[in-house]
């Protein structure tokens, strides 16, 4: 053909050329042709067919994301916020059809996007089973950062704690570390969701739970189960819970002590279980010119209301007295006769000073970002504190001050007793007590029944319990903390990391103490564990560091779990009582974890979602090239 077409063009007439082009022209095979041609142009621009079609879809794919970012923003939204996303009666003429829906259409309202997008039925993913998968998405994606977070720490603490929700056992598991039913069956729980979240290769340094037998037990406890998974990872009684069994312990030894919270309880209960009372109560404080004061319930699990329940007794005892003689009832005669003595105001102004002492403790043991280094440190300085309430200066200046706020409220001092022995008894020799109870009725006697018992048992209580943590451990953490005696000690850092199988160098602890004291001279000192770590380079000092963070990480309580409880109180109300288990969890790691689930990216939710089975419509964007 090639050969022929040479020919044809060697034997053209090119006289005739523009005559033969014209011809060409018009005949219909240059037309096909040219037609041809602009359509393989126009390919090349725009792609073929397959490609003109996919584009088309990325199209609609990118505008169902975008409809999708509004329902993740909703969903975070009502879950860090604990609200309810259900309404009773979801229907179009509902007045009330629920959170979710409800934010749908304030956006619709104001956002042109949702305006113009009209989804089809089946892809508005706003039904109740699309609602609970997007809320699970949306828990996933907090875990999963947290996982990360947790891996690139290489060590972690746990914290467990259990408590019952309506129907069902709830069990808390927290876990602490630092940032860049039965007891086999909870511990076999615990482990399980170690492994849900890929941290079973993770080192598992310490575990905090409250003193329950079932928790705490030695040897057929969740602790002890546990440490024969995890040998490292050392119990430790949750110190918030050990200071409450420290004061409900000494107030139980001593019987004026009970007595007196007994009688607080009382008060409580005669004041707030009548509106009558309550109401005549509340009219003598104003009448008297005092600040309106409520009395406080006491708990045996939150000593912080115990005082404030006292504080709120003494700011309206004048009240108080007035009421209870004005209302005359049996019980009210009986209640003022046992406040108006002087040894209940000096009680009253003794527990007030005492718990005013631990109260700063109770506080300051429920940080998250404490460590036990500090922890301890400042439980040394309360007991330092009480010791110097057991002396005679302080039990004088205490009963000085009862006497004048007795003489303020009429109350008379009381006059010595002379106390007379049982005739019957006379011929017996007694090695118990026969009921008799001595007279609280002078400053020695105050003093040597009450004021000393209590501070003596509050102290040894304290040594005794905060003193859970193995002695050599403990001063291994303390070593890591700039303010201890034992600062970067050699032998105490080589207990610790014995145990958690680190290989610490001598070097490195002489060469960090050099460092941190040329930091200090340079204006710079470490202030607190934590800043030790962040000083120490990891490339300089990689034993040393590591050291620090095991003790960094091991936890001082289990506040942490104790706080999603309270979330869970929010969530698990009694209009959501119907709630399954597993949106239950979902919502309450929204709602606890709110700043994370804040700072979530959308498209990763939106990915989780896309994934979680097959849908008819394609959410997942082609990979890029």
């Amino acid at each position: 053909d090639s050969k022929k077409a040479a020919k044809q063009e060697n034997d053209m007439n090119w006289k005739k050329a523009l005559v033969i082009f014209g011809k060409h022209e018009m005949a219909q095979t240059h037309k096909d042709s040219v037609v041809t041609w602009k359509s393989y142009q126009g390919t090349s621009k725009q792609g073929n067919v397959a490609q003109v079609i996919a584009t088309a879809n990325v199209s609609e794919i990118v505008e169902r994301r975008e409809y999708l970012r509004r329902i993740v923003a909703v969903t975070s939204m009502l879950g860090r916020q604990g609200l309810p996303f259900r309404g009773h009666d979801e229907g179009e003429d509902s007045p009330n059809r629920g959170n979710f829906l409800a934010c749908m259409e304030l956006l619709k309202e104001f956002d042109p996007f949702l305006q113009k997008h009209n989804p089809p039925s089946n892809a508005q993913y706003i039904s109740p089973t699309s609602q609970n998968d997007m809320i699970d998405c949306c828990a996933q994606e907090v875990t999963s950062v947290i996982v990360s977070e947790m891996t690139k720490s290489k060590v972690y603490s746990i914290m467990v704690d259990e408590a019952r929700d309506k129907k069902a056992e709830q069990l808390a598991v927290c876990v602490r570390y630092i940032k860049s039913f039965d007891a086999q069956s909870i511990a076999n729980e615990i482990q399980q969701q170690i492994q849900n979240y890929g941290l079973a290769e993770l080192k598992c340094v310490a575990q905090t739970y409250d003193g329950a037998a079932v928790m705490s037990g030695s040897t057929g406890g969740v602790q002890a189960h546990f440490r024969r998974l995890h040998p490292e990872a050392i119990y430790v009684h949750c110190y918030v819970h050990q200071l409450n069994l420290v004061l409900c312990n000494t107030c139980k030894a001593v019987p004026e002590a009970v007595e007196l919270f007994s009688l607080l309880e009382c008060v409580y209960s005669f004041f707030r279980t009548s509106l009558v009372n309550h109401h005549k109560f509340m009219e003598t404080q104003a009448k008297l010119g005092l600040t309106k004061t409520e009395l406080v319930q006491l708990s045996n699990t939150r000593w912080a209301c115990q005082l404030r329940s006292i504080s709120a007794v003494l700011e309206t005892l004048p009240a108080i007295l007035e009421c209870l003689s004005a209302i005359g009832s049996p019980i009210a005669v009986g209640l003022r006769a046992k406040l108006y003595k002087f040894s209940a105001v000096y009680a009253l102004l003794m527990f007030q000073s005492i718990l005013s002492v631990t109260e700063g403790l109770h506080k300051f043991l429920q940080k998250e970002t404490l460590d036990l280094a500090e922890a301890f440190i400042c439980k040394q300085a309360v007991c330092d504190t009480l010791k110097g309430k057991h002396s005679d200066a302080f039990a004088t200046e205490l009963y000085e001050k009862t006497k004048a706020l007795c003489n303020t409220h009429s109350i008379p001092e009381p006059g010595a007793k002379t106390r007379h022995k049982q005739r019957k008894m006379e011929d017996f020799v007694l090695e118990a007590t026969v009921g008799s109870r001595t007279e609280l009725n002078n400053s020695d006697t105050l003093k040597r029944e009450l004021l000393f018992p209590c501070v003596d048992r509050m102290v040894g209580e304290l040594d005794q319990r905060f003193c859970s943590v193995d002695a050599g451990l403990l001063k291994g953490v303390q070593a890591c903390s700039p303010k201890s005696e034992n600062f970067l000690s050699e032998p105490h850092l080589n207990e610790l990391a014995k145990h958690y199988r680190l290989d610490l160098k001598k070097e490195e602890v002489l060469v960090a103490r050099n460092f941190l004291t040329r930091k200090t001279e340079a204006g710079c000192p470490p202030k607190n564990m934590l800043s030790v770590y962040n000083l120490l380079d990891s490339d300089m000092f990689p034993s040393l560091k590591a050291t620090i963070q095991v003790a960094l990480t091991v936890p001082v309580s289990s506040c942490s779990c104790e706080r999603s409880f309270s979330a869970l109180r929010r969530l698990h109300s009694w209009l959501r009582q119907t709630m399954g288990q597993k949106r239950l969890h979902s919502l309450a790691v929204m709602s606890i974890e709110k700043d994370t689930l804040q700072h979530l990216s959308h498209n990763r939710v939106i990915d989780r979602f896309a994934t979680l089975k097959n849908r008819r419509h394609s959410l997942m964007l082609p990979p890029t090239k």
